[in-house]
């Protein structure tokens, strides 16, 4: 029963960026036991399909320490496969955040493991390149985006190619969207680029079994999302807004990774649609349709120094397409912030959509505030729930401030494609303003 409290906790009311179909399998074969009884679901209309993977290469990793990689390089052994040079990492099942395990026996890959193997690859003098071998329908929100920014940082010291046999769904692909290129069979499946929450109500049961819960707490939002009673709404609509934020992380993560080829903007716009093959290459999310098999060989093949391969020469690389600097660690997705009562009340008038809406106008308006040198994070406010026009006018205020005028003109020619932007309008304003 343990066993399955530890389950639920990284089950329920939590962010997950794993595709839905494969939640609701693990949900319609586990569900029951962590439950004890059947459970139905509501708000997703999709067909649960097949089993689920199960377990074999134990393994800890710590998330502090190199155990992993120590304890091979003692043994004179390494904790991957090498193939004429190149280390293949696995990356397949579910991805767990602190997980014990880094085999695909388990069904299960922790980040710390992933992030133990690329460690230790990077230092490995016989590594000249790095195969990520992904096949996952994504996983736990918790560990994904560092270990992403570690990916991102490995592919400047040595070529780090991502081969989907057959997905990169979700957390899956905020990994292979870190490497310098994403190989993609004719049937293979990318994307997904969202977040999910799944919450249970079981006071229907409850009610149904004479149980009665009463749950005695301190502090107005210590029981919000509990199962044991419906979800009110002002808490759905905050869930929500988490999600939103999480989603714009996901995003600025898989941009920074992409570069060009797959902007923040462009990820957003995806709304996590899934794309195969060719569909995946014109959308911008991968960038060869090849066997991975002779892929990977084409890769392992190539010469020490060879440049950059192209669409259609899958040479190996030793430096990526576009040089980048060591990042710094996209920030971890916050926690639901406290609201008060007010802010509850507005909240449970928003509907998912108006939400929705709502932060993709607060992530205009930070772009534009960018052009003009006033840097505000998108996330941060979505998080916070400011509203555009507060966000407008602390823009103005900050301009006003520093009585930047002349920079602002120079500027405001470069944002033209912001040209209706009220504060860049009013940032041209307060220029006249200045000069007489």
């Amino acid at each position: 029963m343990m066993h399955h409290a530890q389950i639920a906790q990284r089950a329920f009311n939590t962010p997950l960026m794993v595709d839905p179909a494969k939640a609701l399998a693990f949900l319609s074969g586990l569900g029951p036991r962590i439950a004890g009884q059947e459970i139905t679901f509501q708000g997703l209309d999709l067909q649960v399909d097949g089993a689920m993977d199960h377990a074999a290469l134990p393994a800890r990793a710590s998330l502090f320490g190199n155990d992993l990689a120590q304890r091979h390089q003692r043994s004179g052994s390494q904790p991957y496969a090498v193939l004429d040079g190149i280390a293949v990492i696995e990356i397949t099942g579910t991805l767990v955040h602190r997980g014990a395990w880094i085999g695909q026996s388990s069904g299960l890959t922790s980040y710390e493991g992933i992030a133990a193997q690329l460690q230790a690859a990077v230092a490995d003098p016989g590594v000249r390149g790095i195969a990520l071998d992904i096949d996952s329908f994504g996983g736990e929100v918790a560990g994904a985006f560092d270990l992403a920014d570690r990916i991102r940082a490995a592919r400047s010291q040595k070529p780090v190619h991502a081969f989907v046999a057959e997905h990169a769904l979700s957390a899956g692909y905020v990994l292979a969207s870190q490497a310098d290129r994403i190989i993609l069979p004719r049937t293979g499946a990318v994307g997904s680029i969202g977040v999910v929450a799944l919450h249970t109500d079981m006071s229907g049961a409850l009610d149904q079994k004479g149980i009665a819960v009463t749950l005695i707490h301190a502090g107005a939002h210590k029981v919000d999302a509990n199962p044991y009673q419906p979800l009110p709404e002002a808490v759905h609509d905050q869930m929500q807004r988490e999600l939103e934020v999480v989603r714009f992380l996901f995003a600025e993560t898989v941009a920074a990774g992409r570069g060009d080829r797959l902007t923040h903007a462009a990820a957003l716009a995806s709304e996590a649609a899934v794309f195969r093959g060719a569909d995946a290459i014109a959308a911008g999310l991968a960038d060869d349709l090849a066997d991975p098999v002779t892929a990977f060989h084409a890769f392992a093949a190539a010469p020490r120094g060879t440049t950059s391969p192209g669409k259609k020469d899958l040479n190996m690389t030793t430096t990526p397409e576009t040089p980048i600097e060591t990042p710094a660690p996209v920030a971890a997705a916050p926690a639901v912030p406290p609201v008060d009562a007010a802010a509850s009340a507005n909240a449970s008038t928003m509907t998912a959509d108006s939400i929705r809406a709502e932060a993709a106008e607060v992530a205009q308006v930070c772009a534009q505030a960018a052009r003009l040198g006033v840097n505000i994070d998108a996330a941060d406010a979505v998080t916070k729930g400011l509203k555009p026009e507060a966000l407008r006018a602390r823009v103005l205020a900050d301009i006003a401030a520093r009585s930047d005028a002349a920079g602002i003109i120079a500027t405001a020619p470069a944002a033209a494609a912001a040209k209706d932007s009220p504060i860049i309008a009013a940032a041209k304003k307060a220029a006249t303003d200045a000069k007489r």
